[in-house]
């Protein structure tokens, strides 16, 4: 502590250990407040010297261009380009070995450019260059001939039997996994489907066989699906979250629960939460984080997003009520401290403890701002701070659980692709169509977070589907 901030003698001995402890917390934030006003100051001084930035002399403005300035949120967004921001890392396709590929062509320069002389021998370490291009896609085609044959003893035929894992219909394992990957994970319509078999593969798939397939590959990777849905009960920690969809033109909605490993979808044409009790259980002893949906208030051990608490709290800030509009500035730049410990303890750049330290003192200090709104005069305003401090503990969860995250955007970046895909298709027409996309989608994520081809995935499903055998699973014993 400096020598500027000293308690008085009398004072210090009245204090106990926990006010002693919250005034050093208090004069340890004031040290990081300083520090980072130093450190603005420094900026804005060296923007003005190079003539940009927030000290940069600006054209004036007329009373009409100030009155409407007044009018814009006072939020700024960020201005950054479109595309890969400075400092991403780069995306290159590396070079594969020599070796493996299907020709090496040699390219020697004959004269020099110089003088035109002759040039020989060899570069021991010439620039490479590689080309990838893909033929001619021939479908492998292979025949069964089934031989009848009349028993000269009896006279009765006999036909011959196909060999066991050949499918009784026309197209196998692979080209029925590549339907499935072409509807679910690239959204295709059936028509568009057959079209791309027809155009990409040189097969001839219809629109009806197309629906057969999909029905198959449901099938085939119904075994895994059921087997993740058994794992969500024994999960410690899971984000949820729906989206509206439509299922044989009715109400319908598409239902995520994201764990660490897998992800589950399900499609039904209820939004109570009777759906989420049958994927979890009534008894789920792990924690939920979700967007404070009200479907989700039984679980005993909730995590309530921050992300969805920034975009009220901003709304709040621009409400037009100047009190409010107070406090909604207060909680968002609480909020912004709380993600930016967050991001320091998740990437490394603090320990744990430091980060507790932080959480605490923020604690204290987002219920103090949500009590005064819970007095505020703006209804709704009010009305957000008195529901947030009735369940207060569900904003910290993720503070003393390690596993937890703050937001659900896990959850939110799951039902990305089956917000498109119902964009799309405006739905399903059948409850056979609902259980094909909430078990395809469900694979489909699911590998992603593995880093396991859907592809091959489907096509093991597929073929020990025909050969009425186990398929593989999608647990993380199963990788």
């Amino acid at each position: 502590m400096s020598s500027s901030r000293e308690i008085p003698p009398e004072l210090a001995r009245e204090m106990t250990p926990a006010v002693r402890a919250f005034m050093d917390s208090l004069f340890s934030r004031i040290d990081e407040l300083v520090g980072e006003v130093d450190r603005l100051r420094t900026e804005l001084k060296k923007s003005k010297r190079f003539g940009h930035g927030p000290g940069a002399e600006e054209p004036a403005k007329d009373e009409s261009t100030a009155a409407d300035d007044t009018k814009k949120s006072t939020v700024e967004k960020p201005n950054r380009k479109r595309g890969g921001q400075p400092g991403h890392p780069k995306a290159e396709r590396a070079l594969i070995p020599s070796e493996q590929c299907s020709d090496v062509v040699t390219c020697k320069p004959r004269v020099c450019r110089g003088c035109g002389g002759a040039l020989q021998g060899n570069d021991s370490d010439p620039l490479r260059h590689q080309v990838t291009d893909i033929p001619p896609i021939t479908p492998i085609v292979i025949e069964y001939q089934r031989h009848r044959l009349t028993c000269s003893c009896c006279g009765v035929s006999t036909c011959g039997e196909l060999p066991e894992g050949v499918p009784t219909g026309m197209t196998g394992p692979r080209l029925t996994a590549i339907v499935g990957v072409l509807m679910a994970l690239f959204r295709q319509s059936k028509r568009r489907v057959s079209l791309c078999c027809q155009t990409l593969f040189n097969t001839s798939v219809s629109p009806g066989l197309v629906v057969k397939l999909q029905n198959i590959v449901t099938t085939s990777a119904r075994p895994a699906y059921r087997e993740l849905v058994s794992k969500l009960p024994s999960q410690s920690a899971v984000n949820v979250d729906e989206t509206p969809t439509r299922e044989s033109n009715e109400n319908a909605w598409i239902w995520t629960v994201v764990a660490a490993t897998f992800t589950v979808f399900a499609v039904r044409v209820t939004k109570a939460s009777c759906v989420i009790k049958s994927l979890l259980g009534n008894a789920y002893k792990g924690v939920v984080t979700s967007d404070r949906a009200k479907m989700y208030d039984f679980f005993l051990q909730h995590q309530w997003c921050w992300a969805h608490l920034e975009r009220d709290f901003k709304t709040v800030a621009e409400c037009g009520n100047k009190t409010a509009s107070k406090l909604g500035h207060k909680l968002l730049d609480l909020t912004h401290d709380l993600f930016h410990q967050w991001h320091r303890v998740r990437d490394g750049t603090v320990t744990r403890a430091t980060f507790l330290k932080h959480i605490r003192r923020l604690y204290g200090e987002v219920y103090l701002v949500l009590e005064e709104g819970a007095f505020c005069a703006h209804r709704p305003t009010a009305a957000l701070c008195e529901n947030l401090l009735n369940s207060y503990e569900n904003l910290f969860t993720f503070a003393w659980r390690p596993g937890v995250e703050p937001t659900n955007n896990a959850a939110e970046r799951a039902l990305r692709h089956p917000v498109i895909w119902k964009q799309l298709s405006f739905g399903t027409q059948s409850e056979a169509g609902s259980r094909f996309v909430e078990t395809l989608l469900t694979v489909v994520e699911t590998c992603r977070q593995q880093k396991r081809d859907t592809l091959n995935f489907l096509t093991d499903s597929v073929h020990a589907h025909f050969n009425h055998k186990q398929g593989p699973s999608l647990t993380a014993d199963g990788v």
